[in-house]
């Protein structure tokens, strides 16, 4: 089982959130073309290594918070609030 520090709530188990997706993926405006469009709903960057993802302590306080986790090894490396940015963690991205 993983242990998750909310930023808000403190170390909790797992089971208590829920995986939001890719971090940091921003809304194109109104205007833009399908293509545009279909990129921003479907193309994630699928990282090997460390990404940045959106989790909600659905289970606790129902925030949303990001996260830098290593998808090689499953470890998280630092939990952050939504709004502020990427954390330097001296991991390669």
């Amino acid at each position: 089982m993983l242990l998750i520090d909310c930023p808000y709530c403190g170390p909790r188990a797992e089971i208590e959130f829920a995986y939001g997706g890719e971090a940091h993926i921003v809304r194109p405006a109104a205007d833009v073309s399908e293509a545009e469009w279909e990129a921003f709903l479907y193309l994630r960057d699928n990282t090997k290594g460390v990404l940045a993802e959106r989790w909600r302590h659905s289970h606790g306080c129902g925030r949303f918070f990001n996260a830098l986790r290593d998808t090689r090894t499953d470890r998280f490396l630092a939990f952050y609030e939504i709004g502020t940015p990427r954390p330097e963690t001296g991991e390669a991205a």
